[in-house]
């Protein structure tokens, strides 16, 4: 099968044509940019664009499908001569359901904890030797790609993003995937600029529940009210099967999970994060892995990447960073990390670096999210802001929306990287919560800075 990329050096799209390329299909590929990882990726195996752009002379009747990305355009000129040919134009998620459509598909559908609790998943069947094909949207220790897809595994394991498919097709990925099994971690309204009310959000999740396969099946966190009520008010023809955060407890900085053979010791901790264990041991147990079996396997699991990823740790200090900016995320985040260190100073950072979180009229949303924190910090570009074409934020309207007095704030990347620099990180937890990296800090030296601090 002969496949081009249009877009292909997205996080998503780059990993989805090095999966294909495995599999044995011919793959080509364009984009106007690429940055790293993808490009050195794509390089290594042959795949990276000889030129940066778009040439629909690429585009020819002996292609039998054409993947499109996110970051084109709807007038895309690779595109445009595609539609022109009648050539067959697959979404991201429509090409995996193409993919997959004769296997069982389990969907992990949620606004926050989808790619903690898929990536658990991964890690219990990889480590009992267990074969699946999967999409999950972070690297994950003993995996080489973020895809795989083959023509003999039985189950596909699929994170399910509630974003939009593609330029032409303003779905959610998720309504297209049609799961087998399907579970859903919690409802908090997020991408504003396309789900512009609360109401229209939590419609596409409905949306997903109905979307399940007749006969199939859901495991629902029912301590989210909004997903219980969704789940339980669904006519669909499927079980319905509740779950709930486990016992815990947390004793000298280690987390104690209550299992029936007694407290186990984890790597993980927060109650979020015990609460999307307890979904992907159900779906573990669906997928033919007993609870022992599962119980062996997660005392393993470390986490996803930039997913409360420990960054650095010396007898007196830890660090970590987090892929957190929604403001359930953050809240979540931040209270995990003081429970844990409960003895220690917390400093929580967050850069505001998001369409959702930059505009003034979402930021109400962040009331209190902070509070766990002894010390907590927020980061703003007004330069991202002006990108965005989003409405000025103010100092005072982030001072405001948090509602925290004593709220450090920066805007000059410079000033926030002298600032975590003069520390004294003696007894003090780091968290760093940001889908960006704060106008440019860099992890690595801060790394060595943390370590460096005590030696």
């Amino acid at each position: 099968m002969n496949v081009h990329f249009i877009a292909i050096g997205g996080s998503a799209m780059h990993n989805l044509a090095l999966a294909l390329q495995h599999k044995g299909y011919q793959v080509s590929g364009s984009d106007d940019t690429i940055f790293e990882p993808s490009k050195s990726r794509l390089d290594a195996k042959g795949l990276l664009p000889q030129a940066f752009g778009w040439y629909p002379e690429k585009i020819t009747p002996n292609l039998d499908a054409i993947v499109l990305g996110m970051h084109a355009k709807a007038d895309n000129p690779e595109l445009l001569k595609a539609q022109d040919l009648g050539l067959k134009i697959y979404s991201y998620p429509e090409f995996l359901y193409e993919q997959s459509k004769h296997k069982t598909r389990v969907v992990i559908g949620g606004s926050h904890g989808k790619t903690t609790i898929t990536s658990m998943i991964l890690h219990v069947m990889h480590y009992h030797d267990r074969d699946v094909d999967y999409m999950v949207g972070a690297q994950l220790e003993g995996f080489d790609i973020m895809v795989k897809l083959t023509d003999d595994n039985d189950f596909i394991v699929l994170e399910g993003d509630e974003y939009l498919s593609s330029p032409i097709d303003r779905r959610p990925k998720f309504h297209l995937y049609k799961p087998n099994i399907a579970l859903l971690s919690g409802i908090a309204w997020d991408h504003i600029n396309v789900f512009p009310t609360y109401e229209n959000y939590v419609e596409q999740f409905s949306i997903f529940v109905n979307s399940i396969v007749v006969g199939g099946s859901i495991n629902y966190n029912e301590e989210d009210p909004e997903v219980k009520r969704i789940v339980e008010d669904s006519p669909n023809a499927i079980r319905k099967l509740a779950y709930q955060t486990p016992d815990y407890r947390v004793e000298n900085g280690q987390t104690l999970l209550a299992t029936p053979e007694g407290d186990l010791p984890i790597e993980i901790f927060g109650k979020h994060n015990l609460n999307n264990l307890a979904g992907a041991k159900w779906i573990c147990q669906h997928m033919g892995i007993d609870e022992d079996d599962f119980y062996e396997a997660i005392s393993t699991f470390k986490g996803a990447s930039k997913r409360l990823e420990k960054i650095a740790e010396t007898k007196l200090s830890v660090a970590f960073k987090d892929f957190a900016h929604s403001p359930s995320k953050v809240e979540a985040t931040t209270n995990a990390v003081k429970e844990q260190y409960a003895d220690r100073t917390v400093i929580a950072c967050l850069e505001l670096h998001t369409y959702s979180s930059l505009n003034a009229q979402f930021l109400k949303e962040y009331k209190g999210t902070l509070d766990a924190a002894d010390v907590a910090v927020v980061f703003y570009s007004p330069h991202a802001v002006e990108i965005k074409k989003l409405e000025e934020v103010t100092h005072e309207q982030i001072a405001n929306a948090f509602e925290r007095d004593d709220l450090i704030i920066y805007t000059n990347p410079a000033d926030f990287k002298s600032y975590l620099f003069d520390q004294n990180f003696k007894d003090k937890a780091l968290l760093l919560m940001s889908s960006g990296n704060y106008g440019g800090l860099d992890f690595e030296e801060l790394t060595k800075f943390l370590k460096k601090k005590e030696a």
